[in-house]
């Protein structure tokens, strides 16, 4: 809690100040409902989220979709109370609105993300989701998409659900208390069924039912329900449309080069051989660098590689080696960021003691969708179609870009081919914005080369640990940990142009966050000094947290001669996660006798309020180290849709090991080394382990589950080739000092 005090006390207090100066009401009111604009006559925009037409049920999924299965989810539960089947209705992502804010995100930034509902943390999480509204924070991130929709959206079904009764009972003279629905209509006493869209001119007329009952657990007809995605058809028959794949009448296109050396500028370029080119229309400056602008992509890519750029210099360190020695001499108290844990002493507990130093690297999002946008800018209006997950930002610097104010830029939402986090950024955007000026009225297709992708991605930062811990009598007595890292929060606020201040919570989460009792236990964060520029990886901060801490405290346990398993249950403090060891525990047959040449590790990390467990099991081989299975157990609270549910957590667990085994971002120049998936591979589909998952549900707080499976997944790995080999890797990648099969 005092690691993040400061933090919650200014933003906290900018949430008071605003009660006082708006009044109330202003925290208290719903924005606009964004559908209210230019509806048609006969429509019914019930909520902001459901719309009712003559001829449609449409339904505002306004989380991005990018991959994780948001609009599906989404859908299920506006559906749940609005008794309508996802094959009868559309799905629209809705315009940018602060009616579409994410009170979740914030919440669970300002409150401790382990599980608790005492006066202070749900007052902290209540500021967040109140600053949250007052700005508008329409953001998809944080694994916040089902926590933040878990009410807000089925309550939004319900009010329509009533409202559609209503009208109803209007039309018919019946009592509303005698009406039923289903199926998309309101069903009356004698079996006749009356549709949604019949009644929509009806409800246009009148004032929402907002007092409203959801559905008990045991009339849900979709929540918990198997189910497959709308959207899952024509992905697996490549007909599915994304960002890429926009196409629109008279199109040009085009493509960007920007400084490979971040924030480094660029003092001219000259295009004289791309202007000659073939189909190259013309090439024009945008935000640090240049765009092509052609009659076809691979043009345009031909073009932009024949241009000569006068690149400025890196504004950091130029090589890895460097940065890594900027990290290491932060480990001083002018440098501490916070300190979230700090119980006992470490540095005076008894026993047998063991230090260790671990390190993560940079690691690129690398989505296999680069980044891409269409604009076109007409008569003073600017439209735009793009993937973001932060579509009113995306506005915002669209129209700085384009020298407009943002009543004048449309953004259309589309789904992406990937994101892990990339497409909170919006300097593609930008540079869309800025070729649509160009353009001359014509729409303008830009992407990005993969090695564009990779040489801008914002990485997740590198970071180092310390570790100390301290075992006697068969058990860990101690635990100390520092760690070392650029702030996520400065780098990504202020390209979001929010005001730095406070502790940075991302710099410690997944280690000094952890629900275990060791007595003499302290968690510290150092803040180094800028360098590369960082954005959010799926995770964040635990992604590398969760590798120191469970790193060391496996040392420790194996020091101490205790099962790893057996001294994490006398350690944990919390029942929710003692359940998901267990499970994990009984999904493995932890304990069970293995033959020689293989090895079973264990990892447990609680990230964004989850608690996750993950076995897995290695075989060494002549050729290296094989996966064989992982088994996953977690605890999200409920669980809206079991198959999108275990595919996440598939994917989540593939990430990390991949990542583990290969991931690594190098500067040399000041320059990524990476430039495409032959320098930067993953797991590949043959070495794809079984991977088993338990989710456990409770009736305690709904989390998201889209980042909490990646954490473990490399100390498990790690954990399990110590196992089977007794080799200790302390840093990753993994493949620096193994091989993989």
């Amino acid at each position: 809690m005092a690691g993040i005090a400061r933090r919650a006390f200014l933003i906290g207090s900018a949430a008071l100040a605003g009660g006082v100066a708006f009044g109330v009401w202003q925290v208290r009111r719903d924005p606009a409902n964004p559908l209210m604009d230019g509806l048609p006559a006969g429509a019914a925009a019930l909520t902001p989220y459901v719309l009712i037409t003559s001829d449609a049920v449409t339904l505002i999924t306004p989380r991005a979709e990018v991959g994780q299965g948001a609009v599906h989810l989404q859908a299920l539960l506006i559906a749940e109370e609005l008794d309508v089947d996802l094959d009868a209705v559309r799905l629209n992502p809705g315009p940018p609105s602060a009616a579409y804010f994410n009170g979740a995100l914030l919440a669970e930034a300002l409150g401790p993300t382990v599980k608790g509902d005492g006066l202070m943390v749900n007052a902290m999480r209540s500021t967040g989701a109140t600053v949250a509204k007052l700005m508008g924070l329409q953001v998809t991130g944080g694994s916040s998409t089902v926590k933040d929709a878990w009410e807000k959206l089925r309550h939004a079904g319900a009010v329509a659900r009533e409202t559609l009764k209503l009208a109803a009972a209007q039309e018919t003279g019946e009592a509303v208390a005698n009406l039923t629905t289903d199926k998309g209509a309101v069903v009356l006493p004698d079996g006749r069924r009356i549709a949604y869209t019949a009644l929509a001119a009806r409800a246009a007329t009148l004032d929402p039912v907002t007092d409203v009952v959801l559905r008990n657990p045991d009339q849900w007809r979709l929540i918990g329900k198997p189910m497959a995605r709308p959207d899952m058809v024509a992905k697996s028959t490549g007909a599915f449309a994304y960002g890429i794949d926009m196409a629109l009448p008279e199109m040009i296109f085009a493509t960007v080069r920007t400084n490979p050396a971040l924030g480094g500028g660029i003092r001219g370029f000259d295009a004289t051989a791309a202007r000659a080119m073939r189909g190259v229309i013309d090439v024009v400056p945008v935000p640090g660098g240049f765009g092509v602008l052609a009659d076809n992509t691979w043009r345009a890519f031909q073009a932009a590689d024949s241009v000569v750029a006068d690149w400025g210099p890196a504004p950091y360190p130029e090589t890895t080696a460097a940065m890594a020695e900027v990290l290491a001499a932060s480990f001083i108290p002018d440098r501490q960021d916070s300190r979230p844990r700090d119980a006992g002493d470490p540095d005076t507990a008894q026993g047998t003691a063991i230090t260790a130093d671990y390190s993560v690297p940079y690691l690129a999002h690398a989505p296999l969708e680069p980044m891409t946008a269409t604009a076109q800018l007409v008569d003073g209006r600017l439209t735009l179609w793009t993937a973001t997950q932060v579509p009113r930002f995306a506005v915002t610097a669209a129209a700085n870009a384009a020298g407009l104010s943002e009543d004048a830029v449309t953004l259309h939402a589309l789904p992406a081919g990937g994101s892990f986090g990339r497409r909170l950024e919006n300097d593609y955007v930008e540079q869309a914005a800025a070729l649509a000026r160009a353009a001359q009225d014509r729409p303008v297709k830009m992407t990005w080369s993969r090695e564009e992708d990779m040489a801008q991605s914002y990485p997740r930062p590198m970071a180092l640990a310390r570790g100390r811990a301290v075992v006697a009598d068969g058990q860990v007595q101690a635990l100390a940990l520092d760690i070392a890292g650029t702030s996520v929060v400065a780098s990504q606020g202020a390209r979001w142009g929010l005001p730095a201040g406070g502790a940075d919570a991302t710099l410690a989460e997944g280690a000094g966050d952890q629900p275990f009792a060791i007595p003499h236990y302290r968690v510290t964060a150092y803040r180094a000094p800028d360098m590369v520029p960082v954005s959010s990886w799926r995770s964040v901060g635990a992604s590398g947290n969760g590798f120191f801490h469970e790193s060391l405290l496996d040392e420790a346990i194996h020091a101490a001669g205790a099962d790893p398993l057996a001294e994490r249950l006398r350690l944990v403090s919390d029942p929710v996660s003692r359940r998901v060891l267990e499970a994990v525990g009984q999904m493995s047959g932890w304990g069970s006798a293995l033959p020689a040449g293989r090895g079973r590790g264990l990892a447990f990390v609680m990230s964004f309020g989850v608690p996750v467990a993950e076995v897995v099991d290695v075989t060494v081989t002549a050729q290296g180290v094989r996966i064989d299975r992982v088994c996953i157990a977690l605890e999200v609270g409920r669980i809206v849709d079991p198959v999108t549910f275990e595919n996440q957590m598939q994917g989540g667990v593939i990430w990390g090991l991949g990542h583990a085994m290969y991931g690594e971002i190098t500067y040399a120049g000041g320059r990524v080394e990476q430039t495409n998936f032959d320098s930067y591979p993953s797991l590949r589909l043959p070495q794809a382990p079984e991977i088993l998952v338990q989710g456990l549900e409770s009736d305690g707080p709904i989390r998201g589950a889209g980042e909490p499976p990646v954490p473990p997944a490399a100390p498990a790995l790690a954990n399990a080739i110590f196992a089977a080999t007794g080799q200790r890797i302390r840093s990753l990648p993994l493949a620096r000092a193994i091989s993989f099969v």
